[in-house]
């Protein structure tokens, strides 16, 4: 039988923290033993997280009883080029975590230009397999896309218990994001509700200097992170909400709030309201650092970098820093101008940004 998730409290296994090129099982096995210590049992892998299932079976199921914790991981259809490779992603992520069975499994970053992809592999009906035959408790999806192909795909496959949505403060009202559009459509269909990027890649952790200020004067004690959190944590429907925590002292801080969780109050709604405003006229990219750009750039960008070193410029004024950062984020890979156009990026953009257009502007700034 699957555990239930007594806390709020998801651990995203995504940005788990390295040693050298790798990942450092030391501090990720420390992170994993505050974590249950804390009550919460939820943990999130996914077959394209370069380490992160291999760092799981390492760190959490040579460690821990199997009924002690649930285990999430995905299936990520555009990085398989023929039906046999797709389902032998689900093979490989057993092997990998040495979980003997998965607990919530996902087709992964659903949007409109690979659904198709999705249904023509026939992925539905076999991750539906999956479940009958017992190596699948949950099958769900994660999804980043609009309120319309949510409805549909939603009404089309009943069967799915759950749905992994981004959600936070900021994209709340998001016309590209639409968080709290999607959040309704996922109730009215009375699914359970994971939620990915409640701090946005680490922008909420950091905010603009106008809502630290902000933040600060309500609650000196509260971490950046703490708001972005409890405010997914609050909504009804909610199974868990995910950190990407890549140090102890992260974990930390998010037990610290998480451990006896408590929603957000009336007041505290109200500084959120108020923040969402400040950020409504936020010059940031709205990148969250999953790489997933990246990985078929032909001319090598660390486009996630290329946009840091932007917002670092656009959100503090931070001429200095913001070169400093760019030529880091450039000193292995192709520089903004390099761009030629190709759209892969965009394709894979889960935050549906136009990353062509971002790039010839960050090449303008900061090359300049």
């Amino acid at each position: 039988m699957t555990v239930e998730n007594p806390k709020k409290l998801g651990f995203g296994l995504m940005r788990l923290p390295k040693r050298g090129v790798g990942i450092d099982i030391k501090q990720t096995s420390q992170m994993v033993d505050l974590f249950m210590e804390a009550g919460c049992t939820y943990f999130d892998t996914a077959h394209v997280y370069l380490g992160s299932e291999s760092a799981a079976r390492k760190a959490l199921v040579e460690r821990y009883p199997r009924e002690s914790y649930t285990l999430a991981t995905k299936l990520y259809a555009p990085s398989a080029p023929t039906r046999n490779s797709a389902l032998k992603q689900f093979e490989t992520s057993l092997k990998r975590t040495g979980a003997g069975y998965v607990d919530y499994y996902l087709l992964h970053s659903l949007m409109g230009n690979n659904v198709g992809k999705y249904e023509r592999m026939q992925l539905w009906d076999y991750v539906a397999d999956l479940k009958a035959r017992g190596l699948v408790r949950h099958v769900g999806f994660s999804f980043h896309d609009g309120p319309e192909l949510l409805d549909r795909l939603l009404t089309q496959h009943p069967e799915v218990g759950f749905v992994q949505l981004q959600i936070n403060y900021e994209d709340w009202e998001s016309p590209s994001v639409t968080s709290r559009a999607n959040y309704e459509v996922a109730r009215a269909h009375d699914k359970k509700i994971v939620v990915m990027e409640p701090v946005k890649g680490g922008r909420l952790a950091n905010p603009p200097a106008k809502v630290r200020e902000l933040l600060r004067a309500y609650n000196p004690q509260a971490s950046y992170a703490s708001w972005a959190i409890r405010f997914a944590a609050s909504l009804e429907g909610i199974l868990c909400v995910l950190s990407g925590m890549s140090n102890v002292d992260q974990m930390q801080d998010n037990l610290s709030y998480m451990r006896d969780f408590q929603p957000l109050n009336a007041e505290e709604r109200a500084v959120l309201r108020e923040a969402q405003q400040k950020l409504g006229a936020s010059p940031a990219i709205p990148c969250t650092s999953c790489q997933y750009c990246t990985k078929g750039c032909p001319m090598h960008i660390n486009i996630p970098g290329v946009f840091a070193a932007m917002n670092s410029r656009l959100l503090d004024g931070a001429i200095e820093q913001a070169s400093a950062a760019y030529a880091e984020a450039t000193a292995d890979g192709g520089l903004a101008s390099d761009c030629i156009s190709c759209g892969q990026c965009e394709r894979a953009c889960p935050q549906h940004i136009p990353i062509i257009e971002q790039l010839k502007r960050c090449a303008g700034t900061l090359e300049g």
